[in-house]
């Protein structure tokens, strides 16, 4: 039986038996038995590499943080992750340069983006990695599509609308990728075509 440690775009943590080309972590979520407990524990949340110097991670070890996969690294952007300062040193050096803050403001800030409110914006000036709602789901925006997510890969395409949509991507991460980000990890899942 999968475990529920796959995250969506939307942050929801889901049992999928899809892994995910992204590791990360958002503390400790799960109790002794493996059951979620809660969405969060505390304000740093990381992206990782699957793996570290020949590391081998158990998913939800007793007393010790929630291992979660993502899809690749535009989901756990939208979902208001950011790169590892210790397997990704250098795309964390290069995301702290975008941002212009250290760690702890950096993830100060992305807390309060992911507890605040979704906003609205125009499809056309959003960048490519972006996620917004499309009839209550998370597509992504790729040039002229959008995307639909699913666990296992991206699955529909749609000519990107000219309209309005809601983002779910947090505004400091569209700040990282308007200014062209790219990292260590599966930035797209390959189903994307990107």
């Amino acid at each position: 039986m999968p475990l529920q440690n796959r995250v969506t775009p939307l942050g929801e943590l889901v049992a999928t038996p899809e892994r995910g080309l992204v590791f990360g972590n958002r503390g400790r979520l799960h109790d002794d038995e493996g059951r979620i407990r809660r969405r969060f524990d505390g304000r740093r949340w990381i992206a990782c590499r699957l793996e570290f110097r020949g590391r081998h991670r158990r998913a939800m070890p007793p007393g010790r943080y929630t291992g979660l996969f993502f899809l690749d690294e535009a989901t756990a952007f939208a979902a208001g992750h950011r790169p590892c300062a210790e397997c990704r040193h250098e795309d964390y050096v290069r995301f702290v340069a975008i941002a212009g803050a250290r760690a702890d403001a950096i993830d100060a800030r992305l807390h309060a983006e992911r507890l605040g409110p979704r906003r609205t914006a125009p499809l056309d000036g959003l960048p490519d990695g972006t996620f917004v709602l499309r009839e209550d789901a998370p597509w992504l925006v790729l040039e002229d599509e959008l995307l639909r997510w699913t666990p296992g890969g991206y699955r529909e395409r749609v000519p990107r609308p000219g309209a309005r949509a809601t983002i779910v991507t947090p505004p400091l991460l569209l700040e990282v990728l308007r200014a062209g980000w790219s990292g260590a990890v599966p930035f797209l899942h390959p189903g994307a075509g990107a």
